[in-house]
């Protein structure tokens, strides 16, 4: 049966005077999530912390799923995170604004699930090659598809941090929810833009190609993103499936 480990840091970076990032590990429940929040300081963190809350909350009581229920729960997370941060806003109208991008990687048997929400990102990494599973919800992404930019000009170009979809802004979610296959050997990478922004899939890959740790693999990442720069919050989140022989 395959078996699942995860490991996850989240840095402040070198130019950002607080974590606005959040993320969560839940072996117990086989999922895990990342959030990155907006709005500012106080307002960013508090975005991402009710989304990874939720996700908490909602996923507490399945441990054992299908497909069906894993894609409903997910959809639950995104929603209901939606709705309490629309709700705080309007309570709160100096956060006005505030909302986060978030992933959640969920895992029933030997497939898993994912939701997605803007420009964070899940990879896997398999058989020595590294897929962006997850699409970018960003002004940049769109360019690419039309072709009025290259892709390679995406990390620098300067409306790479507008995105197009968020957690908390809109009365509604726009989720998109992806599915897969397990295999042993697979590698899940969920990261904040903090990383992609500073560091490309070559150094992505080729950390994640290196033998060690997954603790050793996530501090690999985040010190390439300081090194380069570090010029937001940096979150990595990394979830492997193995044959447990034992």
């Amino acid at each position: 049966m395959l078996q699942t480990s995860f490991f996850g840091k989240s840095d402040t970076g070198l130019k950002r005077p607080n974590n606005e990032d959040a993320f969560i590990i839940k072996p117990e429940s086989g999922f895990c999530a990342v959030a990155d929040g907006m709005g500012g300081a106080a307002a960013g963190e508090l975005a991402s912390s009710i989304f990874i809350e939720t996700a908490a909350e909602i996923f507490f009581k399945y441990k054992d799923r299908s497909e069906k229920k894993t894609v409903e729960l997910i959809q639950k997370v995104f929603s209901l995170s939606n709705t309490r941060i629309l709700d705080h806003t309007a309570r709160n109208p100096a956060h006005k604004g505030m909302g986060c991008t978030a992933e959640l990687l969920a895992f029933y048997g030997e497939r898993f699930v994912i939701g997605h929400v803007g420009d964070s990102r899940i990879y896997r990494y398999r058989n020595n090659q590294l897929k962006q599973l997850t699409k970018d919800h960003s002004l940049v992404q769109e360019q690419i598809d039309q072709g009025l930019i290259k892709p390679e000009q995406a990390m620098t170009h300067p409306m790479r941090n507008v995105i197009m979809r968020a957690v908390g802004i809109k009365e509604s979610v726009a989720l998109d929810i992806l599915k897969g296959e397990n295999k042993s050997g697979d590698l899940f990478l969920l990261c904040s833009d903090g990383l992609t922004d500073m560091v490309n899939d070559k150094v992505i890959l080729e950390t994640l190609s290196l033998p060690g740790t997954l603790s050793h693999k996530t501090d690999k990442l985040i010190e390439s993103a300081k090194s380069a720069g570090g010029n937001d919050n940096i979150t990595v989140v990394l979830s492997n499936k193995y044959y447990n022989n034992g």
